[in-house]
């Protein structure tokens, strides 16, 4: 296995477990191929709390819910935050700017125009979705 690391925001985590076949689900796939999926503690509470929304209710099952979640704990690599970054406009999202950093990721995938536009961020690229599928070549 590819020692690569690769962060994912939310919305991605979000859209991958919603709509099969989307480029965010395409990139979760791509990313289990050839790395493996960094994870903070802050990061997998905010999956969770974002999943569990009662307006994802109509679309996603209790049970789909729990195999999303444990699926992503069983197979991404958690890593301890050790610096405070405070570089991004929405304060929110300094947390993926902190674990890719911890972990010295190989890309940060977002399509939040709040991490996007620090592309490069210490080196560490920053992809939407779309663009991560053919960035990573296999």
């Amino acid at each position: 296995m590819n020692d690569s690391y690769f962060v994912v925001d939310t919305n991605c985590f979000i859209s991958a477990n919603l709509i099969s076949n989307s480029p965010s689900a395409l990139c979760f796939d791509k990313i289990l191929r050839e790395g493996i999926i960094a994870m903070s503690d802050s990061i997998f509470a905010e999956y969770t709390e974002v999943l569990y929304r009662k307006k994802l209710d109509k679309y996603l099952s209790s049970n789909k819910r729990k195999t999303a979640l444990s699926f992503l704990e069983s197979n991404a690599v958690f890593f301890n935050v050790t610096e405070k970054i405070t570089d991004c406009r929405d304060a929110k999202d300094n947390m993926f700017l902190e674990l890719a950093v911890a972990c010295n990721a190989s890309c940060i995938v977002t399509g939040d125009v709040h991490l996007l536009v620090l592309h490069p961020f210490r080196k560490i690229p920053i992809v939407n979705p779309a663009a991560f599928i053919s960035y990573v070549q296999e």
